[in-house]
């Protein structure tokens, strides 16, 4: 397949992305069209400098694409990006991967009054987690059978448990439960998760992150909806999957000569790419300005006990 994933070296000592030096501009990157390209060329951006180095610092080259390409964003205040940032570092820390750096990393919120998805990345151990961008989703809603609480914890997306694409068809309520046809659905494999339905307890589910019905579900992102996947934007799921942020070990297999029909042959996986998707609780009592939920006009769009998708 065509695409190529250009391998990043982390320097020595990594100062503030939000003021780095020397990063191409993205308009640059763009060939100064009236709106970017479908994509950003991953080979440009990571071309090494003199020295043989590629800045990771141009990793956060991906805000200005995010805040381009997904339609439907979560602006956080400075200090809340912050507060999440010190969440994903507890949840890696608990996971034996608190020196993790140089990838993407993918940070849900289940708690019912937030519903948020962010991506995070810094340069090296030493530096703080900056946000890329934030979107609404839906986690698993309790109170009927089959239904799973979304599991807290580090996954790793891994081609052990091999990716899919939607096919875009409706079951017998009409609804296209993983999205458009061709939206790709990320498969994080079996998990053990509480159960929404009976007298609780744990059971296996198959957990998954992927687009959905695109008029009556995606506008109720913001709510807990699913039956304990995370579904997301289907310009998010776009976005996650042109430019590779999770695709680090389907990259390395494509590096071995592989080829997996799942990645798209126009893709752009950066150097960047991660594997980690970690899901939190902030434990919110009240839901933030910044994440505000889905209005009546939504809500009326699904019939009653008619959302049973995923």
């Amino acid at each position: 397949m065509a695409a190529s994933r250009v391998a990043a070296q982390s320097p020595a000592s990594a100062t503030s992305a939000l003021h780095a030096p020397n990063l191409p501009n993205p308009a640059s990157v763009w060939n100064g069209a009236s709106r970017p390209l479908a994509a950003i060329d991953a080979a440009t951006v990571a071309a090494p400098d003199a020295a043989g180095i590629v800045d990771p610092r141009r990793a956060f080259l991906l805000r200005d694409v995010f805040a381009q390409d997904v339609t439907r964003r979560l602006k956080l205040p400075g200090a809340e990006q912050r507060a999440y940032a010190d969440r994903l570092e507890a949840a890696l820390n608990a996971d034996e991967l608190g020196n993790l750096s140089g990838e993407y990393v993918v940070l849900v919120d289940r708690n019912p009054n937030v519903q948020a998805l962010l991506i995070y990345f810094r340069p090296a151990p030493a530096d703080n987690w900056q946000m890329i961008g934030a979107a609404p989703v839906s986690t698993g809603r309790p109170g009927e059978y089959d239904h799973f609480i979304t599991p807290l914890g580090v996954f790793e997306h891994t081609p052990d448990n091999m990716d899919f694409r939607s096919e875009g068809t409706q079951n017998e309520n009409h609804i296209r439960g993983y999205g458009q046809r061709d939206m790709r659905i990320f498969d994080l494999g079996w998990a053990q998760a509480e159960r929404g339905w009976g007298k609780d307890g744990m059971s296996q589910m198959r957990l998954q992150m992927h687009a959905t019905d695109p008029d009556r579900l995606e506008p109720l992102l913001g709510i807990r909806h699913s039956k304990g996947c995370v579904r997301i934007p289907a310009s998010l799921n776009a976005f996650l999957d042109h430019y590779g942020i999770l695709d680090a070990e389907y990259a390395q297999l494509i590096d071995s000569g592989q080829a997996l029909w799942v990645l798209k042959s126009d893709r752009q996986i950066m150097p960047w790419a991660g594997r980690f998707i970690v899901v939190v609780d902030s434990q919110r009592k009240s839901r933030p300005a910044w994440s505000p939920a889905p209005g009546a006009m939504a809500r009326a769009k699904m019939p009653a006990r008619k959302d049973t998708a995923d």
